[in-house]
């Protein structure tokens, strides 16, 4: 018999009873039931119950096992007693009895339980990575991480893709983050910069007639951790195709991503033909340029109703035209309880407040009753209807498709600076009345993104999105058109509020490339330095092409259910951008700083 083991602990059945086997792995939990042990052996591939009686030569040792102990268990399958099955379990019908034992591994003191799903710090879990990632939840989602990324390179390769590795160390490059430098011992002052993404190499490939690329590929970005970006390095499947519009790469990704949330979706719905929505349109509907489309929360312009009105305050702002005011439908909301939550909230996000409309039934209403026995149709309380009178608040509620017991809440000025707000808003108020549908998967092509954006603090123009697209109409868009007003052939796959992938058909002509960073600021001095060899490579025959990159972190934290990337990955750092488990980052060594020709300054107080 192995040394270890002749079976795992998620593989015997009951057609192994009466056979004499050898299990090793952790105790899961150890339970003492009238003198009688039983244990729950676990190991990467399941638990089996094992049972150890003061009959059994090991008896004595097993007493002294504790949680998390590595063991040895030699002993006989067989059934479990009637009425003590556990179909929970794959091997919940066995049970191993054991005659032989021993200790291959003793385990401390826990400084976090492995047995059940106890919320715990997140710098403990971190800095005892390895004893959490024991925890099912956690071990279970990162092999569905493994499963997933499996399948994405199985679905590329059947769409003709070939797997291609670009380098780690290159060039710095405005992707719109900060680099991680490296520096050069070889070459004294000089740095490498690890890639915020494969952006310039893919299109490389391109020029050298590869024709499909894809890869798993790591990326490196200097910037703030939150929830849904992990601090440092995260991973996405990136790609790229020649000779193709954008309407090719949407109908060979689509299916792609699709049949992946199928696959491991847990029988959830998934969005079959996504809806395409322009920039502007997602903005102005959802207050977001990655809408969460389970919510069916749809924003309207209502500035007409206003207009003129005696609310003085929204009447006041839409005396300027780039002003507007807007209504976010709140069904089911209409109760001034609710309403003063929105409120509430609404003030803890540096705003002013939210103005309402809470309509009601004329009919059951007493206030209204007295006022008029004969009372009917749909009334408005609040503020708001107070002053700009029943007819403006009947067309509100038309415009809405509202009804008495639902609300309507406004936010008013220039959309530009509100509309993040109004999503959010948006957000809050389907949440709060359990408006959105957590039990499915919405994707949708978010397109037609600006090419460029102005920029308040540096006052100057810069790009909206990915440098290297392609504007709708090519060169003469960018000699002719008022930049601010340029489309790009941009698109963001978007699943349930977050964006999972983002891409462009590319601006492969040199002569539209120097156009395209001299309205941003970059003469073609600075083109030729920062991106020759792309430069260069379009002076040789360069294929339209376009391509994409998908977050892999993301797809497996929404297919996990999780609301964290770290709960998706192996070893991640805090919200510090620590690695707690391995002590990075850490100062370098005098003779390490060296060798590389760098000298430390205390930082600034």
């Amino acid at each position: 018999m192995h040394a270890f083991r002749s079976h795992t602990c998620g593989q015997l059945r009951e057609d192994h009873i009466g056979q004499t086997v050898r299990l090793s792995g952790w105790c899961h939990r150890i339970r003492d039931h009238g003198g009688v042990l039983f244990i729950d052996l676990r190991d990467h591939y399941g638990l089996t119950q094992c049972v150890v009686d003061p009959d059994s030569a090991a008896f004595k040792l097993a007493e002294a096992f504790r949680s998390e102990w590595v063991v040895r268990l030699d002993g006989e399958v067989r059934r479990r007693p009637e009425g003590t099955d556990n179909d929970d379990m794959v091997t919940g019908r066995i049970e191993l009895y054991v005659r032989a034992a021993e200790v291959l591994g003793q385990a401390a003191e826990l400084p976090l339980p492995v047995f059940g799903e106890q919320d715990y710090p997140e710098e403990t879990r971190l800095k005892y990575r390895f004893l959490d990632l024991r925890r099912e939840r956690i071990h279970n989602n990162i092999m569905l991480r493994g499963q997933v990324i499996d399948s994405m390179r199985a679905r590329m390769k059947d769409a003709g893709f070939n797997e291609f590795q670009t380098p780690i160390l290159t060039a710095s490059s405005p992707e719109g983050a900060r680099d991680f430098l490296v520096p050069s011992r070889i070459h004294p002052g000089a740095f490498y910069a690890l890639p915020q993404a494969p952006q310039q190499y893919k299109q490389l490939l391109m020029m050298a007639g590869f024709d499909r690329y894809f890869q798993i590929a790591p990326c490196f970005r200097d910037e703030d951790p939150r929830a849904d970006r992990l601090p440092g390095e995260f991973y996405q499947l990136d790609l790229e195709m020649s000779f193709i519009t954008q309407e090719d790469v949407f109908a060979t990704i689509e299916p792609i991503i699709t049949g992946i949330f199928e696959q491991f979706g847990k029988g959830k719905p998934v969005t079959r033909n996504w809806p395409r929505i322009p920039y502007a349109e997602a903005m102005r509907k959802y207050g977001s340029d990655k809408p969460d489309l389970r919510n069916p929360i749809v924003m309207q312009n209502v500035s007409d109703h206003f207009r003129g009105s005696g609310f003085k305050i929204f009447a006041r702002l839409l005396e300027s035209e780039k002003n507007e005011v807007w209504a976010i439908p709140a069904p089911t909301g209409g109760q001034r309880t609710f309403a003063d939550r929105m409120n509430s909230w609404a003030q803890g996000e540096g705003q002013p407040g939210l103005g309402y409309i809470l309509f009601f039934d004329r009919a059951k209403d007493e206030t209204s009753l007295k006022e008029n026995p004969n009372a009917s149709g749909v009334g408005g309380r609040g503020p708001l209807a107070n002053n700009i009178g029943p007819e403006r608040v009947e067309a509100i509620r038309a415009q809405l498709g509202l009804k008495a017991g639902d609300a309507a809440f406004f936010v008013a000025g220039d959309p530009e600076k509100f509309a993040k707000f109004a999503g959010m808003a948006r957000t809050r108020v389907g949440e709060e009345l359990n408006l959105v549908d957590k039990e499915r998967f919405e994707l949708a092509w978010v397109v037609d993104f600006p090419m460029y954006e102005y920029n308040e603090d540096e006052k100057r123009i810069d790009f909206g999105h990915n440098p290297f697209s392609m504007p709708q109409g090519g060169l003469e868009a960018l000699q002719t058109q008022d930049p601010l007003k340029i489309k790009a052939f941009q698109y963001d796959i978007t699943c349930n509020g977050f964006e999972i992938a983002s891409g462009g058909i590319r601006n492969h002509k040199p002569e539209a490339m120097v156009k395209a960073f001299e309205i941003a600021g970059y003469g073609e001095e600075t083109v030729v330095e920062r991106f020759g060899g792309m430069y260069r490579a379009f002076q040789y025959g360069a294929p339209p092409h376009g391509g994409m990159a998908a977050g892999v972190d993301r797809i497996i934290m929404l297919l996990a259910g999780e609301h964290n990337l770290r709960e998706v990955a192996l070893f991640p750092m805090n919200q510090r951008a620590e690695d707690i488990l391995m002590g990075a980052p850490a100062p370098a060594t005098p003779k390490q700083l060296r060798e590389l020709h760098l000298r430390v300054f205390d930082a600034e107080k």
